[in-house]
């Protein structure tokens, strides 16, 4: 696309102006008396229009509306069919990144009312409004009165677009978790956001990080849900990183932050957010290896067992195998194995990359599971 000016163009401007001077010819042809003032009249009135018919010319209407917000936070088009779909950046350790934080419509908030936070991470060659509509979690955001927030992650920072969940040594995925932790509470700032009501939840490279976030930041977490992700603390490079999406290596879950941990407790008994594990058996590019291998880690840091593994199957969509790990009678832990389902989100929107209709309705499971979570966080 050739490149034009900020304004107008000097050729457009002076094609304008060559139009308007027949104009000006015939204001000034009436009496001498008064040619000076319609002159000047003229002249005004030609340089305006012809300023106005440069500057369209130059930038057409349709793409001034769409220019990228200049400020913290700038409102856009909704992606879902009403609501606000607002965009934002946040700075942290890592950097800028981008966000967009969908708005249901018609909220009516009671006084001094806060509602929660569903964060969405995309995954490779993903954007956040890619995964907003392939999940379409902003129809159940709509539905059950809450927030979305979809981060975006920088080409610059990663060619493919994937969360850095891997290569804890470089520093990477702690400083990208601390950053995403940011715009989480800059979007409370602005916002009725009930910062003890977030959860957490991602697809692929996104729910790695989503689970490094709970893991790395438990208190700021209610839930968290992992869709076809590996474990943190699996992979120090991107060639063990490969090894470990194919279910090769062993994990380990890193320690909470230190600003997450109250003082004089230890990190190690730092209470974990229950995990929601969904993963397909016929994924081709994260082994579901990776599902039983998280859960197993995150239900022996709760102290957790696992129940009886059952199918279920909701009318024809792909049936699952579920395991639930329980301690001191609570669920902390489920595991849903999807049969048939490749590397997508399940029971996605058709037609759409890394989306599988014929799934079970992967956002009304993780919305399903947090709801529970939300609802214990109210009582406290």
């Amino acid at each position: 696309m050739p490149r034009r000016s900020a304004l107008f163009s000097l050729s457009a401007l002076t094609r304008a102006y060559q139009r308007n001077l027949k104009t000006l010819a015939r204001v000034t042809r009436p009496a001498r008396a008064q040619a000076t003032k319609a002159v000047k009249a003229a002249v005004k009135s030609a340089v305006k229009a012809a300023v106005k018919e440069a500057i369209h010319e130059a930038v057409p209407p349709a793409k001034t509306a769409h220019r990228q917000p200049t400020g913290a936070v700038a409102r856009r088009k909704s992606l879902a069919p009403q609501g606000d779909w607002i965009a934002g950046v946040a700075t942290g350790p890592a950097g800028a990144r981008r966000f967009h934080l969908y708005v249901p419509p018609g909220l009516a908030l009671r006084s001094a009312e806060k509602l929660p936070l569903m964060v969405m991470l995309h995954g490779c060659d993903q954007t956040g409004a890619d995964l907003a509509s392939s999940s379409r979690m902003n129809r159940l955001a709509a539905r059950h009165r809450f927030l979305v927030l979809y981060p975006e992650q920088e080409r610059l920072a990663n060619a493919r677009g994937c969360w850095n969940w891997y290569g804890a040594r470089s520093g990477r995925p702690d400083a990208e978790a601390a950053t995403l932790l940011a715009a989480v509470q800059q979007v409370a700032l602005h916002h009725p956001v009930d910062l003890a009501r977030v959860a957490v939840a991602g697809l692929s490279a996104g729910a790695s990080m989503a689970v490094l976030m709970a893991a790395r930041y438990p208190a700021h977490f209610c839930a968290v849900a992992m869709h076809s992700g590996v474990a943190p603390g699996t992979a120090d490079s991107a060639a063990t990183a490969l090894a470990a999406m194919r279910g090769h290596r062993a994990g380990q879950l890193p320690l909470p932050h230190a600003s997450a941990v109250s003082p004089g407790t230890s990190a190690l008994s730092a209470p974990l957010p229950p995990l929601l594990v969904l993963h397909g058996d016929a994924d081709g590019i994260v082994s579901v290896r990776n599902a039983a291998q998280t859960a197993q880690l995150w239900a022996q840091a709760l102290g957790a067992r696992a129940g009886t593994v059952r199918a279920q199957q909701r009318g024809k969509r792909y049936p699952m195998r579920v395991t639930q790990f329980r301690a001191r009678g609570r669920t902390v832990v489920v595991v849903r194995e999807i049969v048939g389902l490749r590397h997508a989100w399940s029971g996605g929107a058709p037609g759409l990359h890394f989306s599988d209709p014929a799934g079970p309705d992967a956002s009304a499971l993780v919305w399903a599971f947090v709801a529970r979570e939300f609802k214990k966080s109210a009582a406290k």
